[in-house]
């Protein structure tokens, strides 16, 4: 048999069971929905971290109290035995490669102004945030440059909560209140949007040192360094860890995390996630497969007179092989190509719904779920395809 006349054959056999074909190419068309669907929920929630944490530059690290094995947060986050201060900021200064020091202290207030308020995350930092993570101001100005120790009594406010607040009005040189301290506004930001479900746009920024006397903390939450250059990270670090060891009296208490580590962990994650569902996907195809199998067993055992005809003609055992295996692989190759439009007709419906959903679909999880309904149906194949081949000719056509 010729390939076209073996495409013809096979697909007339196909047509000619619509229903018992279109059940049998269901089975690996959920499978293939399912794993491009979730493939694509992995690698969009992988581009969406990845976008979150860019938007901060990658020459930006974050030293936090504590080690990774007795991490935890300082101040109104838990409090721990590892301290950081003002003055180890200050340190970090003096370090090659360095651009920008943060020291920060957060806590959650209620911000008041007249008869409105709501409560919001109040960032204690210094002049250096913006440069520091790329956020400009909208209206009037940042905070003043000045001693991190000295505390002033004034205020930037997020673009969200000045418009809670004022209104239409303009919160330059107005006064709010954070706690029992009253602010003079000087600033407000431009929008930010949402870092990993926080609002940055609904905050407040004033100096380090006033939050932490709201706060009633001795120490910062975490430090901010940036370097000069992505290729200057590594000297930073080893430079930061040096200067912290040593003003820590030998010992390393605290964690320098950078934005490529903390990528790559979230990166692996995502990837174990979506591998671990993915093969529960696989299983939809595996029934898929059973399914072929199970219709192409039966259709050898309706067809043993047609089968006793082909070799009647001359078809050689290999050809009728030949005939059942691409029968098969044709069931399942439909179903494939049927799961993946169906996988991009769901997306296209979920974003519809859903605008804010990450979903990506890498080209060769495409590629893989094609290949996946290909080996489906080949494997799924091979033993009716055998049964086929192996009939003797004149029983064939006595069973006829």
């Amino acid at each position: 048999m010729e390939n076209l006349e073996l495409f013809r054959f096979a697909l007339g056999a196909l047509t000619g069971h619509r229903l018992r074909s279109t059940l049998s190419a269901l089975g690996v068309a959920i499978g293939v929905t399912a794993v491009v669907l979730l493939t694509s929920l992995g690698e969009g929630t992988r581009r969406y971290i990845v976008s979150q944490f860019s938007q901060f530059g990658t020459n930006l690290m974050e030293i936090n109290p504590g080690k990774v094995k007795t991490f935890g947060f300082a101040g109104a986050f838990g409090g721990t035995t590892h301290q950081l201060t003002i003055d180890d900021a200050e340190a970090l200064r003096r370090i090659p490669g360095v651009e920008e020091v943060v020291p920060v202290a957060i806590g959650q207030a209620r911000v008041e102004a007249a008869a409105r308020g709501r409560s919001v995350y109040v960032y204690g930092v210094t002049h250096e945030v913006p440069a520091a993570w790329r956020i400009t101001v909208s209206q009037g100005s940042f905070l003043p440059e000045m001693d991190p120790h000295r505390q002033g009594a004034f205020v930037v406010l997020g673009p969200k909560l000045a418009r809670e607040l004022f209104g239409s009005v303009s919160p330059l040189g107005q006064r709010v209140r954070i706690g029992s301290w009253g602010f003079l506004v000087i600033g407000v930001m431009e929008s930010k949007g949402q870092l990993l479900g926080f609002d940055i746009d609904d905050s407040a920024y004033i100096p380090v040192a006033t939050a932490m006397n709201i706060f009633n903390q001795a120490e910062v939450m975490a430090i901010d360094v940036v370097a000069r250059s992505t290729e200057a990270v590594p000297g930073v670090v080893a430079g930061v860890k040096a200067v912290l060891t040593e003003r820590h009296r030998g010992e390393e208490d605290f964690t320098v995390t950078t934005q490529t580590e903390m990528l790559d962990t979230f990166g692996r994650i995502i990837g174990i996630i979506t591998a671990a569902v993915t093969a529960i996907a696989g299983i939809s195809l595996f029934v898929g497969a059973m399914g072929i199998l199970t219709i192409m067993w039966i259709s050898v055992h309706e067809r043993t007179g047609e089968i006793g005809l082909l070799r009647a003609l001359g078809v050689t055992e290999r050809g009728v092989q030949r005939l059942f295996l691409f029968e098969a692989t044709l069931l399942a190759v439909a179903g494939g190509v049927a799961g993946v439009g169906f996988g991009f007709g769901v997306q296209i419906l979920a974003k519809a719904v859903v605008p804010g959903l990450p979903l990506a679909t890498p080209v060769g999880a495409v590629v893989a779920a094609l290949l996946m309904s290909l080996g489906v149906g080949i494997t799924a194949g091979v033993i009716p395809a055998r049964r086929a081949a192996s009939l003797d000719p004149v029983d064939a056509l006595r069973a006829e």
